[in-house]
């Protein structure tokens, strides 16, 4: 009967398990605070002040509890029951504790040497509380704070989630959210009701969000439909979407294209010569500067923060760590091998992305798509008014800003141009609430915004022009609009009477 309430063992993950695997990204979660790390055995994670492998969660299925033990193992923990009001002995009333330091007994001393002896967490909170003189005297909520404060500060438990937009998007919201432009998870939930992402679509995304928008289409569609990604620079920024961990099925729907080839496009001058001439400017820059990328190299591999989600306030020079990390060209020099293979892989990628940028041209080029997602820290105005010739008639467009004005401006010019309807700036509120038993409140501190929605939907503006009498007849309308009403005219002349 010992070994019956004993955690099963892990199990190889097997295909549709789900199931924790060398190489998957997961997520790291204790209380509110979330990190995304990619599994890899003899890796060293450093998480809430804590260091340890993730060695041992290989094999166990996602959601599970981890109890970070000496030597920075992994132990998965058992269900413990909490004990019911009637076995707690509770005051009625906390006016009469007084806070003056000497209600516990056991010093800072006493608990160090508790944790050098290898007791573990919930041990030393149990002992908090047998040495504390006014624990049985508070009020049985303020039982269950001082618990709960002392397990987040002595116990150390983790917990392997599998990761998710809402989870990534809680996280980079909370931890750093300058890279997503202080888009708030409502409303990127917004974004994709508002712009119909869903399986089988044909969408155009403009994002400098670190590529969670990206990842968020790219979940909900499931592999299913296209997507061309317009990125600014000399490439795209998919950080976030790699934490999702998507199988390579998902990437064959995924296409890129260079911002700043879209207008060639639209006026029909754009050649794949043109990327192919770019590309090979680039290769030649980048051999020039072999040297040097091969001495900065091993630097950047010893870090810590490769492979995980980033800590740092610095989030340039961290998506391009991260980027370095998941490239296969930045390996050391022993690795790569010869140089002349090396020049052959280089090359091979270019051809690749050629190819693929041509594909992503072509599909621009027949102006469907069935809609349009605009998140990025240019201003809305230009990119919408180019962007929209792509998109075809009554199709929904979705355009994020962090702040009001600019998407004040890009509502006029949109209502000036035309080819629009349903125009809708909007913003979302949100605020959190805490759910427990007779004590359901909203919590003191709720965010101060979210950013802005522009939403509408494209119609086609070529009837009119088809149409002579169309036109005139819209122009007769529009006349009788701006005439003033007849009513008002007789009454003119009697008054000056």
């Amino acid at each position: 009967m010992e070994g019956s309430g004993e955690q099963p063992g892990p199990q190889p993950p097997q295909p549709g398990d789900h199931r924790i695997g060398d190489g998957d990204f997961v997520v790291l979660k204790r209380e509110d605070v979330f990190k995304a790390v990619q599994v890899q055995r003899r890796k060293k994670v450093t998480f809430e002040k804590q260091w340890f492998y993730l060695d041992d969660v290989i094999g166990h299925r996602y959601g599970t509890t981890f109890e970070v033990t000496s030597g920075g193992s992994l132990q998965p923990t058992k269900k413990k029951e909490e004990p019911t009001s009637e076995t707690k002995e509770a005051g009625t009333d906390n006016r009469n504790i007084v806070d003056d330091g000497k209600s516990q007994k056991l010093t800072q001393d006493d608990i160090k040497a508790l944790k050098d002896k290898g007791i573990k967490g919930e041990e030393i909170v149990q002992q908090l509380i047998e040495n504390s003189t006014t624990f049985r005297d508070k009020t049985e909520f303020a039982q269950d704070k001082y618990i709960k404060k002392k397990k987040k500060k002595y116990e150390a438990i983790v917990t392997v989630v599998k990761p998710t937009t809402r989870i990534l998007s809680i996280m980079y919201y909370a931890r750093e959210p300058g890279k997503i432009n202080h888009m708030r998870y409502d409303t990127l939930a917004q974004m994709l009701t508002l712009g119909n992402i869903r399986a089988g679509n044909k969408m155009i995304v403009m994002e400098t969000c670190a590529g969670l928008v990206l990842g968020a289409m790219m979940e909900r569609m499931g592999g299913f439909g296209s997507i061309i990604q317009l990125y600014p620079g000399g490439g795209p920024v998919r950080a976030a979407t790699t934490c999702f961990g998507f199988p390579k099925s998902f990437l064959s729907g995924l296409y890129e294209f260079p911002l700043n080839k879209v207008d060639s496009l639209l006026k029909g001058t754009f050649s794949a010569e043109m990327l192919s001439s770019e590309l090979k400017d680039s290769a030649s820059v980048e051999e020039s500067n072999g040297t040097l990328e091969e001495k900065q190299t091993p630097e950047q591999e010893n870090e810590d923060s490769m492979a995980e989600a980033p800590e740092s306030t610095h989030p340039k020079e961290q998506e391009t760590m991260e980027i370095v990390s998941q490239d296969p060209e930045f390996k050391n020099p022993k690795e790569r091998g010869s140089k002349k293979d090396y020049i052959q892989e280089k090359q091979r990628r270019q051809e690749e992305q050629r190819r693929r940028q041509v594909e992503a041209a072509a599909l621009l080029s027949e102006r469907n798509a069935d809609g349009l997602i605009v998140a990025s820290r240019f201003h809305p105005t230009p990119l919408l008014l180019s962007l929209l010739d792509f998109v075809a008639p009554s199709r929904p467009f979705v355009v994020y800003c962090q702040y009001k004005e600019p998407l004040l401006e890009c509502y006029t010019k949109l209502r000036e141009r035309g080819g629009v309807i349903n125009l809708r700036l909007s913003e979302t509120w949100l605020r959190n609430y805490q759910v427990l038993p007779d004590r359901s409140h909203p919590k003191l501190l709720m965010s101060g915004g979210g950013g802005y929605l522009l939403s509408g939907f494209t119609v086609t503006m070529d009837t009119l022009k088809a149409d002579p009498g169309l036109r005139s007849n819209s122009g007769t309308l529009e006349l009788r609009k701006t005439e003033e009403p007849a009513a008002k005219k007789r009454k003119c002349p009697e008054s000056d009477s």
